[in-house]
């Protein structure tokens, strides 16, 4: 591909010009993807039963993976940077994961009955994360039965109702929070909200790092109303978008002095650190939520906390007691499979893993100044993006004050093993596909929003690649990205 474009290309059209030509390219080299997409649309709705694995104009039919790399069902092979958002921590096939799953199925499944594999994996998860606040633990099926249990938890421990949440946080498939969804819920209008399956509690909205508005939401709430404060220390569905300290601290202390539970969504973040990403802060959770890599690759979610709110689902306690079903809750694959996973990724894996991870965040910041992208003018903040959020202005750069500083046209945002490269203008949707088919066709897979949480099979060689890969693509269409309006 040129690094110059034909006049024909300039102009408003020409990101859906280029983005044209690439899906043309991308039908040519994928014909059995495509096809297969046409024919699952007569039994499922878009022909898809994930919503986030949609991309435009078919995703790619995924028949094999091994190590770090995934194996089309048109042939092509990709590195895989997605890492099954974040679930697919120990990339594909690990041979331990393996060997624990056929020892267990040779003893048989679907028991009926309580076994030893949750138990021993209760032990791990508990010593694991304690100092983050996890005294006691149940296990779920998935990060968003987790958040439910949370939450309801929370309501019944404080007898109240509201719960707060944060701009463009996700805490699973009936947890969405969009701006335009907590904006809907700020506004306290009867006008229609936005199209959303989200689970009808109280929910009261803030804007995500935004100290001042979220002071003046939270001292506006009726006395002794609000349940819980849940939050993603790293916003990980919209973006890798890191909570400042200052503000998890506020959160924190807010909860203490209202007799709230502080409820810490380390669905993803519970890679960042030893124990959570939370607890490398300094902080610890009334209640934690886990999920994605921690079940091995397998089907998990778990919520946990303090002993004292966790033992009102003490089954012994009778009518006082919580129900917690779950047919699944304890299937001896995800129970046996997180045994593992939790030996493998030791204290010293994890350090590694996130030295990579930062190791592929200097290479794109470096790019990105290069390239005139990022302005030296606010260098200190853009070498680590953080931002505000606001109900009254646009979301900005975080510079330690209240100066309005926009976001950067393309800006990486990160921690440790969770990044994202972004694109910031009305065009961002284009942009991100565009960019997506650029690197599938030089054979890296990642989500079509460019978001790349990385797998245990990754090397540096490969990290340094990626960087390549991103920076030939920014400097072929730098005029038109520097140009956006």
């Amino acid at each position: 591909m040129s690094k110059s474009q034909p006049s024909s290309e300039k102009g408003h059209d020409y990101v859906s010009f280029v983005v044209t030509k690439a899906h043309a390219a991308y039908y040519f080299k994928n014909p059995i993807s495509a096809k297969a997409h046409e024919n699952a649309a007569a039994c499922m709705p878009g022909g898809n039963t994930r919503t986030s694995l949609h991309a435009e104009p078919f995703p790619l039919s995924i028949i094999s993976g091994t190590g770090k790399e995934l194996t089309s069902a048109d042939g092509h092979t990709y590195i895989d940077f997605l890492g099954e958002y974040s679930a697919g921590l120990l990339g594909h096939s690990n041979p331990r994961i393996e060997e624990a799953l056929s020892k267990t199925m040779k003893s048989g499944w679907n028991f009926g009955g309580a076994t030893l594999y949750e138990k021993k994996l209760a032990r791990k998860v508990t010593a694991r994360f304690s100092k983050g606040g996890m005294d006691l633990v149940r296990f779920t099926n998935s990060g968003t039965e987790a958040n439910m249990m949370a939450i309801g938890a929370a309501i019944a421990w404080t007898g109240r109702k509201k719960i707060l949440v944060f701009s463009s946080g996700y805490h699973g498939g009936t947890f969405i929070f969009t701006m335009a969804m907590c904006k809907w819920y700020h506004s306290k209008t009867s006008s229609t909200p936005p199209l959303n399956i989200n689970l009808p509690h109280e929910f009261v909205a803030a804007p995500f790092n935004n100290l001042k508005e979220t002071k003046i939401i939270i001292e506006s709430l009726p006395k002794d109303s609000l349940a819980a404060i849940l939050i993603e220390p790293v916003q990980g569905s919209s973006g890798c978008r890191p909570a400042l300290p200052e503000f998890l601290t506020y959160l924190r202390e807010t909860c203490e002095k209202l007799g709230a539970l502080f409820i810490v969504d380390e669905v993803m973040t519970s890679r960042l650190g030893p124990s959570g990403y939370l607890e490398t802060l300094g902080l610890r959770a009334d209640l934690i939520t886990l999920g994605k890599w921690i079940g091995g690759g397998m089907s998990f979610g778990a919520f946990g906390g303090r002993g004292d709110i966790m033992e009102m689902f003490d089954p012994a306690r009778s009518t006082k007691g919580l129900m917690h079903a779950g047919t699944f809750n304890n299937n001896v694959f995800s129970m046996s499979a997180g045994i593992v996973a939790l030996d493998i990724y030791n204290e010293q894996k994890l350090k590694e893993f996130n030295a990579r991870g930062d190791r592929m965040k200097a290479g794109i910041t470096k790019v990105l100044f290069d390239t005139g992208i990022y302005s030296q003018e606010h260098a200190e903040y853009l070498k680590d993006v953080r931002e505000i959020d606001s109900f009254e202005d646009d979301v900005r750069l975080y510079t330690g004050n209240d100066e309005i500083v926009n976001l950067p046209k393309v800006l990486i945002s990160s921690r440790g093993t969770m990044l994202n490269l972004r694109f910031t203008s009305p065009q961002a949707g284009a942009w991100h596909n565009l960019y997506y088919h650029y690197m599938l066709a030089n054979g890296m897979y990642l989500a079509s929003r460019g978001y790349t949480p990385m797998n245990l099979e990754i090397s540096d060689e490969d990290v340094d690649r990626f960087v390549s890969l991103v920076k030939e693509f920014l400097i072929i269409h730098l005029d038109e990205i520097k140009n956006q309006d």
